[in-house]
Order: C-alpha cells, then structure tokens, then sequence
C-alpha cells in the first residue's frame, strides 16, 4: 500500500528557507512514478510547485523557478522540496503527490486531480 507523509514544515521570516521531505511507503519500484510537492493557500486552488519523474527529471512552476528544488533520494526513501528566499506568497499548506508514470507528462502544469496518491500536509507559513 503506497502512503506518503509529509514533514518539515513550520514558521519562517521572509528571505528564509526551509526543507520539506515526504517519506514514500510502499514504492516498489520508483522509476514508475511521477512525483510532486503541491501547496493549497487559503481559498485557493491546489497548484503543483514542483515535479520529478521517474527518469529524474524535474519541472518547476515560474513562481518558485531558481528559489525551491525537487529531489529524491532512493536509498532514504524520501522526496524533498528545498525552499530558499521565501516569500509571504510562499505561505500555504504543502503536499507530496505521485502517481503512476511510464514515460508520459509529469509536468508542474500537472493537475491535482491527476495524481492518485497523496500526504495529509505540512504548513509552511512565512512572515515578515
């Protein structure tokens, strides 16, 4: 049974950084996945921020290009979102994703809806 949990996340000033990781249980064999960290803000929509696939490639959303970078580590079991220069816009409740992948898009355009698997969340709220 594939679960994900999300932890990592907390207070921070603007300009600040944080390390979100997702512990990934039940991945068999991940090459077959297409992995994502999105973030929810109140009253909004969930967005992807950040993708990498199977093969190790990784997309970004333009909000967060040069400032945050997707990585995962196989021997630890463990999907990473590195967040440097934050931003109060930054602010929201963020979760790891994956989903099935065998070679298709797995893009940072990606809907949520498009991903079968997902953490409960880590809120990462950045204050000036």
């Amino acid at each position: 049974q594939v679960q994900l949990a999300e932890s990592g996340g907390g207070s921070v000033q603007t300009g600040g950084s944080l390390r979100l990781s997702c512990a990934l249980v039940g991945f068999s064999y991940r090459a077959s996945y297409c992995m994502a960290w999105f973030r929810q803000a109140l009253g909004q929509e969930r967005e992807a921020v950040a993708t990498i696939n199977g093969a190790g490639t990784t997309s970004y959303a333009d909000s967060v290009k040069g400032r945050f970078t997707i990585s995962l580590n196989n021997a630890k079991d463990t999907l990473y979102l590195q967040m440097i220069s934050l931003k109060a816009d930054d602010t929201a409740m963020y979760y790891c994703a994956a989903d099935g992948w065998s070679g298709g898009y797995c893009d940072a355009d990606r809907g949520a809806s498009s991903f079968d698997y997902w953490g409960v969340g880590t809120q990462v709220t950045v204050s000036s």
